[in-house]
């Protein structure tokens, strides 16, 4: 079994020189179970008020997945409508969190990026990826669809792209794909490289005007006050259709596999 496969769950911040730099981990693709949402949602909004940090950097341990999105088990386990708007609503938070920090986030997504996993590389104010990070929105095959995180993921690609993906289920599209609708900002060869990319630009952004890069995110996020409103109703919609018979049969059936 690989070394960050009998790794723990974790959710960490550190800040070093200006930067926030904010790491998740969870040892079946970097999925997300409610309880690492919280986490992530309650350490960027702490990066995001804290004086010292002027830019923030999301990022996920491993080489393979940037985060798988839901957590299967917590899926199969949801039985009653507010258990499974409140697991919805936890990718609601962190795309809010985002949104709402008054710092710019920087996203690095070295891997593949599946349901929520999208929507968090598109809640970031840039984004970079390398070749590994396929992206596919697979909700439709288990009877839901990708809500919470429609707005955000349309907000960078747009509605025909964002319906591309979300029809076609069960096909990753490649990283040049996701640069070429405006998913990701940069494409790197490789992990190094794209680190290094990440550093340069994070020690710039940390060397200019906090005020006015404050005010440049504001206006770069502009009409979305509604989202607190919106991604939670969109939550709810998710809840209710995990309970679905079609959608309780399809996990059964992923389950069994």
């Amino acid at each position: 079994m690989p070394k960050n496969q009998t790794m723990d769950a974790f959710v960490t911040s550190a800040i070093s020189n200006g930067i926030g730099t904010l790491t998740f981990f969870h040892p079946q693709g970097n999925s997300m179970p409610s309880v690492q949402l919280a986490k992530l949602t309650a350490e960027m909004e702490k990066l995001g008020n804290d004086a010292t940090v002027k830019v923030i950097i999301l990022k996920s341990e491993g080489d393979r997945a940037f985060c798988a999105g839901a957590s299967f088990d917590e899926l199969t386990a949801i039985k009653d409508i507010d258990t499974g708007k409140a697991f919805f609503s936890g990718f609601a938070n962190v795309i809010n969190a985002m949104r709402k920090a008054p710092k710019f986030v920087i996203a690095r997504v070295q891997g593949k990026a599946v349901g929520g996993g999208v929507g968090i590389a598109a809640a970031a104010d840039y984004t970079f990826a390398t070749q590994a990070a396929q992206v596919k929105l697979s909700e439709l095959t288990i009877g839901i669809g990708p809500f919470v995180i429609s707005p955000v993921v349309e907000r960078k690609i747009g509605t025909t792209a964002f319906m591309e993906m979300s029809l076609n289920a069960t096909e990753f599209y490649p990283a040049q794909w996701a640069q070429q609708k405006g998913l990701f900002a940069e494409v790197f060869e490789t992990i190094t490289e794209m680190d290094i990319a990440i550093d340069s630009l994070a020690t710039k952004l940390a060397n200019y005007n906090p005020e006015t890069m404050q005010l440049l995110k504001q206006v770069a996020w502009e009409n979305t006050s509604q989202w607190d409103t919106l991604l939670l109703e969109r939550a709810e919609m998710s809840g209710k259709l995990v309970l679905s018979d079609f959608t309780v049969k399809a996990l059964e059936a992923f389950k069994a596999k």
